[in-house]
């Protein structure tokens, strides 16, 4: 492990952890449904989802941070192509083609992921945020720790790496 001079403690052991949010209140709203419930989740319905992003380092960079939050333009503009103002939908519900169809004739924004739910949208972040870590040769400096979506106050998913 490389030591830094930026450890207030001198403890090899310390890692350090910084958050950047992006709430509700920036438009990530979108629609979809859980096509396997029996419940209310299997219509469509939608959410201003919030995420959360958690970062790790061993050490801090030269400013004494664990990431440069102006760096993640990239990742909020991910965030809105594949979640603002879309309908996303899971590459095996039944009711693809009718949902494709609204794309083409401009009713819906389409996006087909593998899976649709609170933690398979974490899990997607997850793995697209670490990806881009590693193009912007950011790891293994820093590490994607945790992501967290939020549906509303009482629903959340997370996703620890």
């Amino acid at each position: 492990m490389r030591k830094s001079k930026h450890h207030a403690t001198g403890d090899a052991r310390v890692r350090f952890r910084s958050t950047k949010t992006y709430g509700h209140d920036i438009g990530l709203s979108c629609c979809f449904r859980q096509w396997r419930s029996t419940s209310h989740c299997r219509f469509l319905h939608g959410y201003a989802l919030a995420v959360h992003l958690e970062f790790e380092a061993d050490d801090l960079d030269a400013r004494s941070w664990v990431m440069d939050f102006g760096s993640l333009r990239p990742v909020r503009q991910w965030l809105e192509q594949t979640f603002d103002h879309k309908t996303l939908v899971a590459a095996d519900d039944p009711l693809l083609s009718e949902m494709q169809t609204m794309d083409e004739v401009g009713l819906i924004q389409l996006v087909v992921l593998p899976h649709v739910s609170c933690e398979a949208f974490a899990e997607h972040i997850y793995s697209w945020v670490r990806g881009w870590l590693a193009e912007q040769n950011l790891s293994p400096r820093i590490r994607l720790a945790e992501v967290h979506v939020r549906e509303h106050g009482a629903n959340a998913a997370k996703v620890l790496a």
